[in-house]
């Protein structure tokens, strides 16, 4: 029996104004933990809706790009405050909607706040340099400006967070945005929008629609007066946005897949080195851009760690993530729950040997959960040991050096993350230098990201580009150089 337990409408978020979507459809967001659970409905946009948002933003952006850095940080401030004030509220929402624990959904919450709060701040600082000219009667200066109207594109697995650390940068730098989330999360998404609105932005500097992808997001990759795209989410759909706004000169930035490995010397400490793999691999089901796949172990310690590894895997509760004991939650979707087990058929079919999980969990059918899975043996050019699964699946690869352990770390099309538990300072220094990945930790696990430090990956992970900190202000804003003549 379906649950439609006050189950509301979600209206798209246009020139200051909740409206419906031109064509009146809705979509359904359901529980993962419950498939007959609905969370509630949200728009199904078209074209006419994003030109509608686009126009909006366009018509915005001369006078939001004149406000001081000053006064456009004032109403970031407002807006962390008002998201603060709904934390509880909107986890709870995040974990219904995309399963992710209540616990995690908090702190990516609060994450949320905390980077609203960090870019209000660079509103106060320096955008520019004082060069010497060559002309001792000349000023020469630099200057930062916005590009434009950014299309936001995001992803269901950070609904708060990426969304967020988007979006904050793109403002306070002078720009108008236009923000389309996964269907996945819509809702979650779109109370974050509400902050923005109770916060007082200008009409037209914020606007939402959601959608389909395949409408609305395609509409703002070709649509003429999006100046800047900036992506998260799968390599197939970030070559699309690359593909369309390179055809019509549009600024792009694109954060997508990653094979993260995680290298345990023969060294490490097998108890820290196992909670690291764990908490990288298998939180948030496994649904994270940095999570652990790859688990590269010398063979002095290789027995030791596998043994510490399946007993504490064992430990791990599955269950609904709004339930105080548990630890891993479901897949998001139905979708993605088979993907997971399409991913553990093919690597028992090549030939990986399964230590533990690889089916659905037992006694949750409602939902989409799947056990935490560990293989070895697995070779890696193996499915299981190239293409990102996006579940709690972990792949351990036994090696005799770290020499062989940095080229299997480096035998993939990703380079997003990478990690090593050593206790030796020239195996970390020559694991720095070797591994191609845009973030690298030693003695840490693979999926931590700080909201201060640039972020993106080498190879197909991205664009090249960085995200995050003050690097973001290189995408978001372009230099000019004034040269003014006495």
């Amino acid at each position: 029996m379906t649950v439609e337990t006050s189950v509301k409408t979600y209206q798209n978020y246009i020139n200051g104004e909740w409206m419906s979507a031109s064509s009146e459809g809705t979509l359904k967001s359901i529980s993962p933990a419950n498939k007959n659970e609905i969370i509630g409905y949200f728009q199904s946009s078209s074209k006419e809706d994003v030109d509608c948002a686009v126009q909006s933003a366009k018509e915005a952006k001369k006078t939001w790009r004149k406000l001081s850095g000053t006064d456009r940080g004032n109403y970031l401030y407002k807006a962390a405050d008002l998201l603060e004030s709904r934390v509880d509220e909107i986890a709870e929402t995040m974990t219904r909607e995309m399963g992710k624990t209540l616990p995690e959904a908090k702190g990516e919450t609060m994450r949320g706040v905390a980077i609203l709060r960090y870019y209000a701040g660079e509103g106060m600082r320096s955008v520019g340099d004082v060069i010497p000219a060559s002309d001792s009667e000349a000023f020469m200066y630099t200057t930062r400006v916005p590009v434009g109207v950014v299309g936001v594109i995001t992803p269901w697995n950070f609904p708060v967070a990426i969304p967020i650390w988007k979006m904050a940068p793109a403002l306070i730098y002078g720009n108008t945005v236009v923000l389309k989330p996964a269907q996945e999360t819509a809702i979650t998404t779109t109370k974050i929008v509400e902050c923005f609105h109770e916060a007082g932005f200008p009409q037209g500097v914020v606007n939402l629609v959601n959608g389909r992808g395949s409408v609305v997001g395609q509409s703002l990759i070709n649509h003429p007066s999006i100046n800047a795209l900036t992506f998260t989410g799968s390599n197939t759909i970030g070559k699309q946005v690359a593909e369309g706004a390179l055809a019509r000169g549009a600024k792009y930035q694109l954060e997508m897949g990653g094979k993260n490995p995680i290298i345990i010397a023969n060294d490490a400490d097998v108890d820290f080195a196992v909670e690291a793999t764990i908490s990288g691999g298998l939180r948030s089901t496994g649904q994270k851009c940095t999570a652990t796949s790859r688990v590269i172990v010398q063979a002095g310690i290789y027995e030791k760690f596998k043994a510490k590894l399946i007993e504490e895997v064992k430990k791990i509760k599955v269950g609904n993530g709004l339930n105080s004991d548990t630890w891993m939650g479901p897949c998001v979707s139905e979708g993605q729950l088979n993907t997971v087990l399409s991913y553990i058929e093919k690597g028992k079919q090549e030939g990986a040997v399964l230590l533990h999980g690889g089916k659905r969990a037992e006694g949750l059918e409602d939902g989409f959960y799947v056990e935490p899975t560990i293989f070895e043996n697995v070779q890696s050019k193996m499915t299981i040991g190239q293409e990102e699964i996006f579940g709690p699946v972990l792949a351990l690869i036994k090696v005799e050096t770290l020499e062989e352990a940095f080229h299997l770390a480096n035998d993939s099309e990703f380079g997003l993350s990478a990690s090593i538990y050593t206790q030796n300072i020239g195996s970390m220094m020559d694991f720095i230098d070797e591994v191609e990945a845009g973030l690298v930790r030693v003695n840490a696990e693979t999926a931590g990201v700080e909201l201060q430090a640039p972020f993106g990956g080498m190879k197909n992970s991205s664009s090249h580009s960085r995200e995050q900190g003050q690097a973001a202000k290189e995408f978001f804003t372009s230099t000019k150089t004034v040269f003014i003549k006495r």
